[in-house]
């Protein structure tokens, strides 16, 4: 080989050595482990996840239950409920890179590493029976609130629109979770900005911290703005802690507050201007074009 192909073949060698290397940064999430935790509330294995009561992860976030992706998810396996485990809590971020093509990304966490360190008697399986779905054509119970203004509403109030409602945790660090419900009802908001005829709730199940200065600002931050008008279309409240459980049970929410604590599932509604169930979502499994559709769907029927 002569030295001008020797050259050539090196130039070739270190070109492509950068271009694997960006390319291995552009697609790379930041991560942050914690240790974790926590005792085994229920387990789904169809979305590879388990409800968790987890203890506090100082600097991080307050004692909380509620859902978590297991990775991998034979892990899962090894699980029942009762059980306590330790795990490595892993939670990322898209990559801040500006020349990377991400505007798709979005952030993740989930726990590994899941390891049983003792194990309990699982609560009685006619407790699962017991829960009430919400079905289609249901009325739904004229609940009330306190929004994020002070003011007191209920949902009768809203007859005659469709009524979008999810449930949020403030304090819910995990971005697939509660911030993942807000997000999705955000984009929601934008795109029915030239639709009156549609209108947003978002419940807390925290009425302790989540006062109405603190869902104001949870509002603003979620919906990216601090423009009042937010609120005549997308409102967020909390129940009377007496009130919650009932609300809870008639959603399909799993809240049980124990101190600092707070086991919860996810719960997504549909609400027709009748004022009946039009569609139910447990957990997180819809998009933004399901509820779009959705609610162009019980708009029609009206």
């Amino acid at each position: 080989m002569n030295i001008q192909t020797r050259t050539i073949v090196l130039i070739v060698l270190v070109i492509g050595s950068l271009a694997i290397s960006s390319c291995h940064h552009s697609k790379t999430p930041a991560a942050k482990r914690y240790p974790f935790t926590g005792r085994v509330v229920s387990i789904d294995t169809q979305d590879q996840s388990a409800i968790i009561d987890g203890d506090a992860i100082p600097g991080f976030m307050d004692a909380m239950a509620m859902p978590y992706k297991i990775k991998p998810p034979a892990s899962l396996r090894q699980l029942a409920p009762g059980d306590s485990i330790s795990a490595d809590a892993v939670v990322t971020q898209p990559d801040a890179n500006p020349d990377a093509n991400n505007d798709d990304a979005s952030p993740d966490s989930w726990l590994e590493n899941v390891k049983v360190t003792a194990h309990a008697a699982p609560p009685p399986a006619a407790a699962a029976n017991a829960l009430h779905m919400p079905a289609p054509g249901e009325a739904v119970p004229d609940f009330s609130f306190t929004n994020q203004s002070g003011k007191r509403i209920s949902l009768k109030q809203y007859g005659g629109k469709v009524l979008l409602v999810t449930f949020i945790y403030t304090r819910c660090p995990f971005p697939d979770f509660c911030p993942r419900m807000s997000a999705n009802f955000a984009e929601i908001y934008k795109q029915l900005a030239a639709n009156p005829a549609v209108h947003l709730l978002s419940i807390s199940f925290d009425p302790e911290h989540d006062t109405p200065r603190v869902l104001r600002d949870y509002g603003f931050s979620v919906a990216h703005t601090h423009a009042p008008a937010l609120f005549t279309r997308w409102e967020f409240a909390a129940p009377s802690a007496a009130d919650l459980p009932k609300i809870a049970d008639f959603f399909a929410l799993t809240v049980k507050p124990e101190g600092g604590l707070i086991t919860h599932n996810l719960s997504t509604a549909v609400i027709g201007p009748d004022g009946k169930i039009v569609k139910w979502y447990h957990g997180s499994d819809w998009q933004v074009s399901d509820l779009m559709k959705d609610a162009a769907a019980a708009g029609h029927k009206n």
